[in-house]
């Protein structure tokens, strides 16, 4: 890939060189620097395509520290973008989980609702635009269909047709467990809409994401009878995927990472619980008992695996979640519902380390003089260091590596050497230099 010839925009570029810099993975420009992850990318597209047809799926990616399942998610919101998915993410911390008491599982879905996005809102916060949307688009249809001049609100016989209107949507939603309260907090949020009722509004979007811990203080003010806790909530998010749907979007993503937290969780009853809810999205997805809605979860393999305190020691997943036995490092089954990341291999990591490389260099306006050779040798030096096969990943390989173009570029008399090494290098260990053996130019 020439410099020249990128066609990256700066944005995507100053997302990429930030975030690669500082550990994280960019929200932005993923396709400019996805290698080895193809069939895992076509298996997404399918899922999604599915899921805009009617089904539900619920994945694990499963994979040690560093191997990419905080990327495999990137690349699965903004492959929901582009077919006008709502996406939600959030970690499992030790305040966060899906069963819990005292709102640590509430905590979860109030979470995901601030982070919920869109392609048009992709950093999160995404909810009141959505409603705002929805509300406009039916005041459009009824304008049109009723034939009313203009989109009046001055005119209770157009607001009456427009509350009837969003009524047909969310009457759709009342044979769902919590759908007529979910509804009633709607006509709600138009009302405020209408009479430009701010605090009405945001009573209804604080319901809306699970903030109401008093079912007295949710009557008062929104006059309904129930409130999002940590016993309702997963119904809430079935009646939010169905509503979704009605109003256009494709479904509902929601990648949930850091599934680590869970298997840490000590006390048994409480992680089995956990468990439960696991076995309880999986078998609603699997049965189609919810349409539009995929649930990612990103875990480590003893998350999985661990016979004592894994989804391996809960029988009924077990199960269920074991690897097809026919699988092997070279014939895959993407279609399982776990997928187990590999970390890159070195050809695959020098491969993207040319990409920053170029992206490097047309960001900051400058052709590079840093050679195949010089990228090769950098990567058997990270590695060449006490510790680095069983601890060093990709990303901390990157971070390095963006450190030193930035230091070449601001200081063009910097010796190369200490940074690329010379063309004399120190023997590697044979697993180290019989990696490049089919590097990819």
């Amino acid at each position: 890939m020439d410099a020249e010839n990128t066609g990256i925009k700066k944005r995507d570029s100053t997302a990429i060189l930030n975030s690669l810099a500082g550990g994280v993975v960019p929200s932005r420009g993923l396709h400019h620097i996805m290698v080895g992850r193809n069939e895992e990318v076509k298996q997404i597209l399918s899922d999604l395509d599915n899921i805009k047809k009617g089904s539900s799926f619920m994945k694990l990616f499963i994979g040690p520290f560093g191997s990419g399942k905080s990327f495999i998610q990137a690349l699965i919101q903004q492959a929901a973008f582009n077919a006008k998915f709502v996406v939600a993410k959030a970690d499992f911390t030790p305040e966060r989980r899906l069963y819990g008491t005292e709102g640590k599982a509430v905590a979860t879905y109030t979470e995901l609702m601030k982070n919920l996005s869109t392609a048009t809102v992709p950093q999160g916060g995404a909810l009141p635009t959505i409603l705002d949307k929805w509300i406009s688009e039916i005041q459009m249809k009824v304008q049109l269909d009723k034939n009313y001049d203009s989109v009046a609100f001055d005119n209770p016989a157009f607001v009456k047709d427009v509350e009837l209107a969003i009524t047909d949507v969310v009457s759709k939603m009342d044979e769902l467990v919590g759908g007529y309260d979910f509804a009633r907090i709607l006509t709600q949020y138009f009302k405020g809409f209408v009479e430009d009722d701010t605090e009405l509004q945001r009573q209804a979007l604080r319901w809306l994401r699970g903030e109401y811990t008093s079912k007295m203080e949710a009557r008062k003010d929104l006059g309904v009878r129930e409130i999002i806790n940590d016993i309702n909530y997963y119904e809430y998010i079935k009646v939010f995927s169905q509503f979704v749907k009605q109003i256009g979007y494709s479904g509902l993503v929601l990648n949930l990472d850091e599934a680590i937290n869970l298997y840490k969780i000590t006390h048994p009853q409480t992680r089995e619980k956990n468990y439960e809810t696991i076995l309880k999205i999986y078998n609603d997805t699997l049965q189609g008992n919810i349409e539009g809605l995929y649930i990612t979860i990103g875990g480590t393999p003893e998350f999985l695996e661990d016979e004592r305190r894994g989804l391996f020691s809960y029988g009924a997943l077990k199960r269920r979640l074991q690897s097809n036995r026919f699988e092997t490092n070279e014939y895959r089954d993407l279609s399982q519902p776990v997928i187990a990341i590999k970390p890159l291999k070195h050809d695959e990591t020098y491969v993207l380390l040319e990409k920053v490389r170029d992206i490097h260099a047309v960001h900051n306006a400058y052709v590079t003089s840093v050679t195949s050779d010089e990228i090769k040798n950098f990567i058997r030096g990270e590695y060449s260091r006490p510790g680095a096969e069983e601890n060093l990943t990709v990303g901390d390989i990157i971070r390095s590596f963006i450190g030193a173009l930035n230091i070449l570029h601001q200081n063009p008399e910097y010796n190369r050497e200490q940074l690329f090494g010379g063309k004399e290098t120190k023997p590697e260990p044979a697993n180290v230099s019989s990696r490049f053996s089919r590097t990819e130019g």
